[in-house]
């Protein structure tokens, strides 16, 4: 199985896998992304027994995988050198059916011979209760896995036997295989599923097309855009912050993580990536989640992070039936920051909704009542934005007043305002706008640092942090004013490593962090470019695109000595930078006129 980070995802926004570099499903999860894998082999060590689904060519000797373009759509081909090829296609399903999007819990995967006599064996070793080899029932053509409180069904038009003996055989026709719900398959197998196929690349090329993306980095940012898409949890709303759990943030750190649930600034700056591409279906949606939890939250107290479903509860534990990525566990399920005090979230919610007040595409505008809603938001911000929380980087052992909370807080009054002014509430606005004002002129002087001339990550020190580098942002500091500037060369010098920026170089819960954090990288490349350093940030978005993996994706981490990606992927943080960076930097289509 896979040992490093080169996986594909592939996905209908229902559910997920990443396929490894021998075309082999090693992550997984049904019914939805935050379920039980089906397929774990990515946490199951460096020989894992179940969990996989493998394609094999007998004497394979090269694989080669590329997506169909502007599809998730992944072609893998296995050639054994002496003229037998194989190809594989691996889809989900997702178009739309009876006027509704199809999206089934479901896997599909062709397999077609391209020359000569190939010979494949399939193994699929569906895991249940995280890790444990599912329990199957064979059928005339089709293989039941039992999974606890669900089962699934593998239809296919390839000899059942071969299938379940794990064995080799011929290649001579075009076969296909369905990993669904545990129900009869209608219609014929083989034409459904090239139907399915056919269907899917059409609408996920639509959506493609209806991208403002950039002239330059079209294609680093239309890949980023179909994954961040893929991280959205469709029939709620909600954007996971990645597909996984528990890939190390480096070598053997325990700082192991789940990230398959919605964090409200992880979600915010996804929504605002793919605003600044035009894709509004996803701000819709996630708007729709973010009403649901507004209503839903005790006192207005809003949670840093919730299910897909908007479920609060998300307990934390260990999982010991799985050794985790290359062994390095522990793997964890749940995240015990649900339960922390994070007071960003408060502008987060508030900025991701002010765009409803005033663009007109929108289907759904916000209106007053929206407003009303929010402003219980805006109180809470007002009440604790001084007051001490655990920080964007969800520290578990000490809490600060931190300067990024505190500035996400001023936002959300400030954009409280200009929404009042949009829908004509002059003296709601000015009530919003002194207390920005007030906000704004406390945060300044509580966090500059007249003896090093930079604003302090914290109120009570002097403390570097990248998030710092988001004032510019959010429009806290414009970028010509000289405590910006004479931060931002502070925040550089000291968590610079080479081509990339640590969150921070002091100790945490864990020690002294070893990779950097590939969203302050993009964080720095948008605030040199804001600042007349455009050939620096320029040479700097070179090289983090270049650290990609095959599949034009990045994980949240990367060693800045080695370039080796760790972390959850694919990361939505990573992969706004790309998108945000990509189109800061490029030159206009004008250009080629």
């Amino acid at each position: 199985m896979t040992a490093d980070l080169n996986l594909w995802p592939i996905g209908n926004c229902q559910v997920s896998a990443l396929i490894d570099s021998k075309g082999s499903f090693v992550w997984g999860c049904v019914p939805r992304v935050d379920g039980e894998p089906v397929f774990s082999a990515l946490l199951g060590g460096d020989t894992p027994e179940t969990g996989f689904w493998s394609i094999e060519l007998q004497g394979s000797a090269t694989t080669t995988q590329r997506y169909e373009r502007n599809t998730p759509i992944l072609k893998t081909v296995h050639d054994d050198g002496a003229g037998n090829v194989v190809e594989i296609i691996d889809f989900c399903p997702r178009f739309e059916h009876d006027e509704r999007l199809y999206r089934p819990t479901a896997f599909a995967r062709i397999v077609r011979p391209v020359s000569g006599s190939p010979r494949i064996r399939m193994r699929l070793r569906a895991a249940r209760d995280w890790g444990h080899a599912a329990e199957r029932t064979v059928g005339t053509n089709h293989i039941r896995y039992q999974l606890g409180e669900q089962t699934l069904r593998l239809t296919t038009d390839a000899p059942v036997g071969h299938i379940q003996e794990e064995g080799w055989f011929r290649v001579e026709r075009a076969i296909h295989f369905f990993l669904g719900p545990d129900e009869s398959f209608i219609g014929v197998l083989g034409q459904s599923v090239r139907n399915m196929r056919g269907r899917t690349k059409r609408e996920w090329r639509h959506w493609v097309r209806g991208l403002a993306t950039p002239l330059e980095w079209q294609e680093v940012v239309i890949r980023a855009a179909i994954t961040l898409k893929l991280c959205q949890h469709e029939e709620t709303g909600a954007i996971v912050a990645a597909l996984t759990t528990s890939l190390p943030e480096h070598a053997d750190s325990g700082r192991n993580w789940d990230y398959r649930y919605c964090w409200i600034r992880d979600a915010y700056y996804t929504v605002q990536a793919l605003n600044r591409l035009g894709a509004l279906d996803v701000l819709e949606s996630y708007l729709e989640y973010l009403r649901n939890i507004v209503d839903d939250a005790r006192n207005g107290h809003i949670q840093p992070l919730y299910s897909v479903s908007g479920a609060t509860r998300v307990p934390e534990r260990l999982e010991p039936s799985l050794p985790g990525y290359r062994g390095m566990g522990p793997v964890r399920v749940g995240n015990q920051a649900a339960e922390q005090i994070q007071h960003d979230a408060y502008g987060q919610i508030v900025l991701s909704n002010a765009q409803a007040f005033f663009d007109q595409r929108l289907l759904r505008m916000g209106g007053v009542e929206d407003f009303r809603a929010l402003e219980e938001v805006g109180e809470l911000a007002w009440t604790v934005y001084d007051k001490p929380d655990a920080g964007l980087w969800e520290l578990r052992t000490r809490a600060h007043v931190h300067t990024y909370s505190a500035a996400m807080c001023w936002a959300a009054c400030d954009r409280l305002a200009n929404a009042a002014h949009a829908l004509g509430l002059e003296d709601r606005r000015a009530f919003w706008q002194e207390r920005a004002d007030t906000m704004h002129a406390a945060i300044e002087g509580a966090a500059w640092r007249e003896e090093t001339q930079r604003i302090s990550a914290t109120f009570g020190g002097d403390d570097l942090d990248a998030s710092i580098i988001q004032l510019l942002d959010l429009r806290f500091l414009p970028p010509d004013a000289p405590r910006f500037r004479s931060t931002l060369v502070a925040v550089e010098e000291g968590l610079r490593r080479g081509s990339h920026m640590l969150r921070y170089a002091t100790e945490d819960d864990f020690g002294l962090p070893h990779t950097a954090f590939n969203v302050c990288t993009f964080w720095l490349i948008e605030a040199l470019s804001a600042t007349g350093r455009a050939e620096d940030a320029r040479a700097l978005f070179d090289e983090m695109v270049s650290r990609r993996t095959p599949a034009g994706l990045l994980s949240e981490d990367i060693d800045p000595a080695t370039g080796e990606l760790w972390g959850n992927y694919p990361q939505t943080y990573s992969l706004v930078g790309l998108i945000n960076c990509a189109m800061l930097l490029s030159k206009p289509w004008s250009s080629v006129r």
